[in-house]
């Protein structure tokens, strides 16, 4: 029996509950062994009675007997040649490991603690627990330190169990006084369940870190697209700066020349006036030369014969009648810079163009809300056209519905990113277009600015255009639009109007605060005798090319 010993292993004699060689081994009518300690206290706490190992019920408490084979093979293992051997082979303990408490001097390692002494021993100091019957009772486990921190603190008895009622680690006495009428699991049973719920817990967690790795490489994408955007956005401002600054300079060079060349012309008019001056000033000279010499004369003959001559005055200009006004420049510069102004017009509509295909890319799809329609509204089966009717429904007065103004909003709504739609307000006198915040005022006149919720323009009479701003901005078009894009940019706090026919640029709202979620506004404006009968229309967004 000696020799089979050797062959045997310790996992072999260990309790399922306490995990340790068995001590008064006892074996329960389905056929497994536990300590008699071990299953008595499980039985105690446990009811209905179940073997911790195969799960059977028992309709009564069973009776344990002492299984005697199984004690004298345990005997025989603890004097077995590789309990002496492991005895030997004790290790110092190392940082991190849990020393034994009663060596003196090399601390060698723990290979249990005791929950009873509240102490830790190696093989050396462990054996009194092992053979000796009094010691034999106390509960071991894995060495581990802060023993103190596994008592009741109230009962100094080992926690041993969960109390499911309060979430807390108890001992047996608590079952009888604080957590009396609580339910209890032993504390492997909450364990292992506490096991699987850390196992999903750590998929969940390992899920969020993936989610979080792809979003790295995204963001890393945003970033690049973002430094695409900008080098794109550099060289087209580098591109129509430099056509301006050299139609500028050009512009510039252009009337320094006119002005000089003018001033050439007028100096080379003087210079020739002049020349015909000092020209008919020698004659005169020389014509005052010989009067003057003649009238000296005593040759009485000679005076009479030659003074017919000089009566004759050589022939000479009217001056009286020649003059060299100052070059005019009137006009020069206005037209140099009308000239620059329509230059900058065709570079501006370029842009503009530009823009609007980039725009138009988000391009999203708005219907309207009957549940925000002011009653006297009529709106189309596909809720994308509305116009006021002259005869006011009976609908239900919900909050969300506007009662006084002509007003209703979109289904969709804006809380994030860039958003773009159209609306056509073809052969309309007067309309408001926009975005107003979700938490508005729905009762009663609402006033159109951004203080209270709303980013619009709106058209009256025909051809008065507003900007709806902090300040009433009249706008001056150089048409009249009929389709209007509306482009939101929540992060950047922009909202812009376009006038997509003409690929124009109304109005753009900008650093927005919005603090909240956005929503589409459209005002169709009264009827007015079927002057405004026409409605304004939500279109599909045909991406210009």
């Amino acid at each position: 029996m000696a020799e089979a010993s050797c062959l045997l292993s310790e996992d072999q004699f260990l309790c399922s509950i306490c995990l340790d060689v068995f001590t008064d081994p006892v074996t329960t009518s389905c056929g497994h062994n536990f300590c008699k300690n071990c299953i008595t206290e499980h039985w105690n706490v446990c009811v209905p009675w179940k073997c911790p190992m195969c799960k059977v019920i028992f309709t009564k408490k069973p009776e344990l007997l002492i299984n005697t084979f199984i004690s004298e093979m345990v005997a025989q293992f603890r004097q077995s040649p590789q309990q002496k051997t492991s005895s030997s082979e004790q290790q110092e303990s190392k940082p991190g490991e849990v020393p034994c408490d009663v060596c003196t001097g090399t601390k060698l390692k723990a290979l249990k603690s005791c929950l009873v002494c509240l102490a830790s021993y190696c093989e050396t100091h462990l054996e009194p627990h092992l053979t000796m019957s009094g010691l034999k009772r106390h509960q071991l486990i894995d060495p581990v330190e802060n023993l103190e921190d596994r008592m009741c603190t109230k009962h100094d008895k080992p926690l041993e169990l969960f109390c499911k009622t309060d979430q807390t680690c108890v001992c047996m006495l608590c079952t009888y006084s604080d957590h009396k009428t609580h339910e209890f699991v032993p504390l492997k049973e909450e364990y292992e369940e506490r096991k699987v719920e850390l196992k999903t817990t750590e998929a969940e967690i390992q899920q969020m870190i993936q989610k979080r790795r792809l979003m790295i490489p995204k963001i890393r994408r945003s970033v690049n697209l973002s430094n695409e955007n900008a080098d794109r956005e550099i060289a087209e401002s580098v591109r129509v700066f430099t056509i301006l600054m050299e139609s500028v300079e050009r512009g510039m060079n252009e009337i320094i020349e006119t002005i000089e060349e003018k001033q050439r012309a007028t100096e080379k008019q003087a210079e020739d006036f002049i020349k015909e001056l000092e020209q008919e000033i020698s004659e005169l000279t020389e014509r005052s030369a010989e009067v003057v010499q003649l009238s000296c004369s005593e040759d009485h003959l000679h005076l009479l014969q030659s003074i017919q001559s000089l009566y004759d005055v050589p022939p000479t200009k009217d001056w009286t009648k020649v003059s060299v006004p100052p070059a005019s420049h009137e006009g020069t510069v206005v037209r140099a810079v009308a000239q620059l102004e329509e230059t900058l017009s065709k570079e501006m509509k370029k842009l503009v163009e530009a823009e609007l295909k980039r725009v138009q890319k988000f391009a999203v799809d708005v219907t309207l809300d009957p549940d925000t329609a002011n009653p006297e509204l009529i709106l189309s089966d596909d809720e994308k056209q509305v116009n006021h009717g002259d005869v006011k429904k009976n609908l239900p007065n919900n909050p969300e519905r506007f009662c006084t103004s002509l007003c209703v909003l979109g289904k969709q709504s804006f809380s994030s990113g860039r958003s773009y739609y159209e609306i056509q307000v073809k052969e309309k006198p007067e309309w408001d277009l926009g975005v107003a915040r979700e938490s508005i005022n729905r009762k009663g006149l609402i006033t159109l600015s951004p203080e209270d919720g709303y980013w619009t323009i709106w058209l009256r009479n025909g051809n008065e255009y507003r900007a709806l701003d902090e300040l009433d901005v009249r706008l001056s078009l150089k048409s009249r639009p009929q389709k209007v894009g509306v482009f939101v940019d929540y992060e950047e706090g922009l909202v812009s109007f376009y006038d997509v026919d003409a690929a124009a640029l109304i109005y753009s709202f900008t650093g927005c605060s919005f603090n909240g979620k956005l929503i589409p506004y459209f005002n169709p404006g009264l009827n007015d005798d079927d002057k405004n009968s026409a409605p304004l229309i939500i279109s599909p967004v045909n991406h210009t090319e």
